[in-house]
This record gives structure tokens, sequence and C-alpha cells, in this order.
């Protein structure tokens, strides 16, 4: 989903993507507890996972919509149009499955708070307040220094970057 410029020393170059939202299978939990709380349409989903996660995660449709199809195969949601669109809602049989697996869906529901509650999105949102001052200052100093400030200022990043790697890693 982000994507950041790395330095290696003597080049910039993309590193790897973060690590997956959901793990394989987690989403329909997810998605048929959405649709358990009230009858919903692929976009609706979308946005309230959004909005769930304070803007850190936004499915694709290329996600969802197989998702929800492969869940209305296996009987647990059913589908109706409304004005043009397709409407979701859970069945008995997915509300039993969900029941059957609350323990999976709970797990999944807690991992997501942890991850994206309100506490630990400010924090990351003060994180990145802080890189993005870091990138406005750099954006209009860098072009009018000498050499020696631009090494020295590369050095010291490239001495950050490791250090917020060791601080990851831990």
């Amino acid at each position: 989903m982000f994507r950041d410029w790395m330095f290696d020393g003597e080049h910039y170059h993309r590193s790897p993507r973060r690590g997956p939202s959901f793990h394989k299978g987690d989403l329909k939990y997810i998605i048929l507890d959405l649709i358990s709380d009230t009858p919903r349409h692929g976009y609706d989903i979308i946005r309230e996972l959004e909005e769930q996660s304070y803007g850190f995660y936004k499915p694709s449709p290329g996600v969802i919509y197989p998702t929800l199809q492969m869940l209305e195969e296996m009987g647990y949601v059913s589908s109706t149009e409304q004005e043009g669109k397709k409407i979701y809602s859970i069945t008995a049989e997915g509300t039993e499955f969900l029941a059957s697996k609350s323990h999976i869906a709970d797990g999944i529901k807690n991992k997501i708070k942890r991850k994206w509650g309100f506490k630990n999105v400010g924090k990351m949102m003060m994180v990145m307040k802080e890189y993005h001052e870091l990138e406005h200052l750099l954006g209009r100093c860098l072009r009018g220094m000498d050499a020696d400030k631009t090494d020295r200022i590369r050095r010291i990043l490239v001495q950050t970057y490791r250090d917020i790697e060791s601080v990851i890693q831990e």
C-alpha cells in the first residue's frame, strides 16, 4: 500500500511493500461481520474498512468483490439488486459459520484494533507528521546547498535509516 524510497549508500530504490493487512482467508470473516450488522454493497464495505483503519487500509474492489462472490457461492451471503447495486446480506448459514468461527473472527478484530486503534494510529500520525516536515525542509533547502553540506545530510539520513530499522527489528 505505502512505498518509501530507501538509500543503500549509493543508490535510491523502492523499499518492499509492507506486509499484508490481512492473512489469507481473514477478510471473509471481516466482511461477514460487517454485513451481519447491516446489508451492504461492495463499495460500502471498502469505505467502512478504510474508515475503521483511519485511512491506512483501503481494499481494492479486486479484493472485495471476489471475496463476496466466494461467500455467495458458499451460501454465506446472498445478494439483491437495488438501484443498480448488488446489496449483500448474511444468510442463516453465514451467521452459523461466523458463530462457529467466532474465536477466529474475534482474533482478527482484536488484531485490527491493535494495529489501527486510535491510540496506535495517533502515534503513527505523529511520526508521519515529522517525516513530512523533514521532507519539506529537505525539498526547500537541498537544491541550494553546497556539496559538503549535502553529503553531511546524506550521511545523517543513512545513519537515521539504520537506527530506525534497528528499532523496527527489535
